[in-house]
């Protein structure tokens, strides 16, 4: 298809494209490990993994050990209920019913809504709340309201429901994809043989479609664990660690702040292993079931 000259040029092209991408994170990942007396540039001063040290006893005022167990709670709870809805919903829109179109493109919508127009509307929609209930505070006297309530935004009442406008989507998509390729004599095979709808969804269907699931379940959580648009400004008084990061952009001038970037950035590929490893695993069951 190609002459040998025009596939070395598109490897030099891929191969620069690759280091454009990963460039960045590597040089981050080897400044993090200069000695006690390096800077926030190249070239490097020394080895070591002072800097490491000095995140594990702390960034000053901001708190990453409560950012990271905030992200990665909150990563967890979004990649379950993006897995759980996006498969719901793949079952549901495997049939018409009135309003299907509606219901797909107002998903969809949210993908093409900037980021932080969502996080604004969101912020806005819980202190309309938050007036609300503290009008109806003072109406009724609820002395607990009067005196303690600031807002019902937080980690989960408004964090969850601002990333899974994210996640959900990406989810959607996939398990659209993966039952529009689905081949159902499978299921009326199971059917033929007595089983229950019950028991054709968790014997047939399920190991099916449990590699995409892993699939869903990786864009959920990597997807929430570094967003910082959306979470500006629906969260509350509580941080994630990107919000965290992004104040330490502004207080933190040595390369602490790189080792920071070292370990989410092992974590992130930690999960991703862990992820494609269970793919391959579940991949292999579904081909004996066919």
């Amino acid at each position: 298809m190609f002459s040998r000259a025009q596939t070395a040029w598109l490897t030099v092209f891929f191969s620069c494209f690759v280091i454009f991408l990963y460039g960045p994170v590597l040089s981050i990942i080897l400044l993090a490990f200069q000695g006690p007396e390096g800077g926030l540039t190249f070239p490097m001063r020394g080895v070591s993994l002072h800097w490491f040290e000095e995140l594990w006893r702390g960034l000053g005022v901001v708190d990453i050990s409560r950012g990271l167990r905030r992200s990665l709670f909150l990563g967890v709870l979004v990649m379950i209920f993006t897995v759980i809805l996006s498969l719901c919903a793949g079952l549901a829109f495997r049939k018409k019913f009135r309003g299907s179109g509606v219901l797909f493109y107002l998903t969809i919508a949210s993908l093409i809504i900037p980021s932080i127009a969502i996080s604004l509307g969101i912020a806005l929609q819980f202190r309309l709340l938050d007036e609300t209930v503290k009008w109806l505070g003072q109406l009724l006297e609820i002395q607990w309201i009067i005196d303690d309530f600031q807002t019902s935004m937080g980690l989960i009442a408004s964090g969850l429901g601002t990333h899974l406008t994210w996640t959900l989507p990406f989810g959607l998509l996939i398990m659209f994809a993966v039952f529009n390729r689905f081949n159902p004599s499978y299921e009326e095979a199971a059917r033929d043989l007595g089983a229950t709808p019950w028991q054709t969804f968790w014997g047939v269907v399920f190991p099916l479609i449990a590699p995409a699931l892993v699939g869903v379940a990786l864009f959920g959580f990597t997807l929430s664990y570094d967003e910082l648009a959306r979470s500006s400004q629906a969260l509350g008084a509580v941080n994630t660690l990107p919000l965290e990061l992004r104040g330490l952009t502004t207080t933190v001038t040595n390369p602490s702040i790189y080792a920071l970037g070292a370990v989410t950035t092992g974590v992130s590929f930690l999960v991703i292993g862990l992820s494609l490893g269970l793919f391959w695993v579940l991949r292999k069951k579904a081909g004996n079931i066919r």
